[in-house]
């Protein structure tokens, strides 16, 4: 099973990030947290490594939707971004609504993580068009 919506562009890492900024927003994305895991390894652990973004992104409407049909999936939330360098490339990656919501068994979550994918999804797209 995967676990991920993914896309991997030809532009550097910091104007991937702007990119999926935009894109996200786009989809009525907000970012809640923001984790550089190259400086956060750096720091602990002494160890180097290409450029790593973790980005918590969160439509407020979903949210609310999934959190009155369960309290609980706020352990579940916010979807993450990675926005990592590889090679002369960026990939960016999404988490799977659906892949994150099957560990619940309700109509209104799938229904939700259905809205989520195709947001997140239009929003990976739409880093390939050129502004």
């Amino acid at each position: 099973m995967t676990y991920t919506l993914t896309t991997t562009v030809p532009t550097p890492f910091d104007e991937t990030v702007a990119s999926v900024r935009e894109a996200l927003a786009a989809q009525g994305f907000g970012i809640l947290t923001e984790i550089d895991m190259a400086a956060t390894l750096r720091t602990k652990l002494g160890v180097e490594m290409p450029p790593y973004l973790v980005l918590g992104a969160c439509n407020p409407p979903l949210a609310h939707r999934a959190l009155q049909a369960d309290p609980s999936v706020g352990t579940l939330l916010p979807c993450n971004v990675v926005v990592r360098a590889d090679g002369g490339t960026t990939v960016v990656e999404a988490v799977d609504p659906h892949a994150m919501m099957s560990v619940a068994d309700d109509d209104e979550l799938r229904t939700v993580a259905e809205d989520a994918e195709q947001r997140l999804r239009a929003a990976l797209d739409s880093i390939h068009t050129p502004r």
